[in-house]
């Protein structure tokens, strides 16, 4: 068993990116909710604790409590914002709230660098997202770092070695903060990087075996990376009380469905139903234009064509989703934490209501480029670990307007060129996301000796690391005349193509 370093989840949407950085200096992180009963963490055996950041305040009533024996275990404890102020007040410390809230950017000033912030300057810029202070430390802490709003930005007591941060060291905002989790991991946990996602895939097998027995799961196969990942790991499981459904909705990329059948043949060795209803959808869809309303009916439509396929196979227990973690971080509480749900999701939830079957997520605690890694670990081609992210009503919110045939075929083959010339440039690898949009207006074009009155196709390309934020991708010019060239030139219906230069935000990556 790898060494382990135990996150105790208080809500915080920033709570699987602490995990992340613990995985990224391979060593293994395992999520617990806050209320884990301490014998579940003693089992663990665990290097180090790290509290979570949260929504709640330590003041309110009914505040989050982790077991307050945790302190007694004998191993380091490192809390972050929330978990800073719940290990001053559990530990005879006082916490108040702040005449002025301490959100963004601040400059934090080292005054100890001690083995927390070793080998760092004295001063560093770092992000706070927090209402309540510590305004005493506990006995036997004393303050190691401050900021304009906050006298005890970072605590420490090394003989115990408890440490504290109010800021969130995690985000890529706050500078050099992953070398303080590193500092935390190696200086004063001591773990060794002795884990990769060799060992995730073999302790997810495990799980996933657990979980199932000897019951059916199926999987709604989009072709895209995540469910593939999945589909793959959970064949590796179980295999044959798998089988993946994949609807074609008629609203997919050029030549989607034959892909995605090769795909299984050559790599995964597990069932495959395939849904043709391409023509139900789009008479669904027939003379909608809120891109709402096509969301909604593009989602019961797929639900009805996916529980007639799951009925064809009897009874059925688990419904598997490739589910990540941004899925998941605004959209539901994880594990029965008390976090702050900000919005719905598509992709979380849904199907099990309607259907009534047991859900199984394995990836819901991963990145997508987490996922990538697991996939060549599972031995998927890189044309599939490395495709770009596609949204669950596909082109559906790619044809901006009323939804038709016609309109479906000039927008796959504008984007299977895009793609194309992406790839042959090498551009392709670099960018986060690139596709095709179908604008609602047409222009005057001259082709030949011949005027034309015909559609708009707008490239898009964006460069990020997790979605979340984006910016624009700044192609190269003869890039860009060359996918203009030949959509205008190959593409029957298209004269224009333009190329949108927003950023996220304010814009969205997609157009609906």
């Amino acid at each position: 068993m790898p060494q382990t370093i135990l996150v105790l989840d208080f809500g915080s949407q920033y709570t699987q990116v602490i995990a992340r950085r613990i995985r990224e200096q391979k060593v293994y992180s395992q999520v617990l909710p806050f209320d884990t009963p301490l014998a579940a963490i003693k089992k663990a055996q665990p290097l180090g604790i790290i509290l979570s950041g949260g929504p709640a305040s330590v003041l309110s009533k009914g505040a989050p409590l982790p077991d307050k024996r945790i302190f007694s275990l004998g191993v380091p404890v490192l809390g972050i914002c929330y978990g800073l102020q719940l290990m001053g007040k559990l530990l005879g410390g006082e916490v108040k709230k702040c005449e002025h809230r301490e959100y963004g950017r601040s400059q934090l000033i080292i005054k100890n660098s001690g083995k927390l912030f070793a080998k760092m300057p004295k001063s560093l810029t770092v992000w706070n997202s927090h209402g309540d202070a510590i305004v005493r430390v506990p006995p036997g802490f004393h303050g190691i770092a401050s900021t304009e709003n906050s006298d005890f930005s970072a605590i420490e007591d090394s003989k115990r070695k408890f440490y504290g941060l109010q800021f969130h060291p995690e985000v890529e905002h706050s500078q050099r903060g992953v070398e303080v989790i590193k500092n935390f991991l190696f200086s004063i946990c001591k773990c060794k990087a002795d884990w990769d996602m060799g060992d995730f895939i073999e302790a997810s097998v495990q799980k996933i075996r657990d979980q199932v027995g000897k019951k059916k799961v199926i999987l709604g196969l989009s072709g895209g990376v995540d469910s593939s990942v999945a589909a793959a790991l959970i064949d590796r499981a179980i295999g044959k009380q798998l089988t993946s459904i994949f609807v074609d909705n008629g609203l997919l990329r050029l030549n989607e469905r034959e892909e995605v059948i090769k795909l299984f043949n050559d790599h995964i060795p597990g069932k495959l139903r395939v849904a043709k209803a391409g023509s139900l959808f789009l008479g669904k869809l027939k003379g909608v234009t809120d891109p709402e309303r096509k969301r909604k009916i593009i989602g019961k439509t797929f639900i009805d064509v996916f529980d007639k396929e799951v009925k064809k196979l009897g009874e059925v227990d688990f419904l598997a989703q490739g589910t990540l973690y941004p899925d998941v971080i605004e959209s539901v509480p994880i594990g029965g934490n008390p976090a702050a749900l900000i919005k719905s999701h598509h992709n979380v939830g849904g199907l099990p209501a309607k259907m009534k079957l047991k859900l199984l997520e394995p990836l819901r605690e991963l990145f997508k480029d987490e996922v990538r890694l697991l996939g060549k670990k599972l031995g998927l081609p890189d044309h599939v670990i490395n495709r770009h992210p596609f949204p669950g009503p596909g082109l559906g919110v790619r044809v901006i307007g009323d939804i038709n045939a016609k309109r479906l075929t000039v927008l796959k083959q504008a984007d299977a060129i895009f793609i194309d010339e992406l790839r042959h440039s090498g551009w392709y690898g670099k960018l986060w996301q690139a596709f095709c949009v179908f604008l609602p207006v047409r222009s005057v074009g001259v082709m030949g000796d011949e005027r034309t009155y015909e559609n708009v196709i707008c490239l898009r390309a964006v460069t990020s690391s997790d979605a979340m934020t984006a910016d624009w991708a700044s192609l190269p010019d003869d890039l860009l005349r060359k996918v203009s060239s030949r959509i205008i030139n190959e593409v029957q219906g298209a004269n224009r193509v333009v190329y949108d230069v927003s950023s996220k935000p304010p814009s969205t990556i997609e157009w609906e």
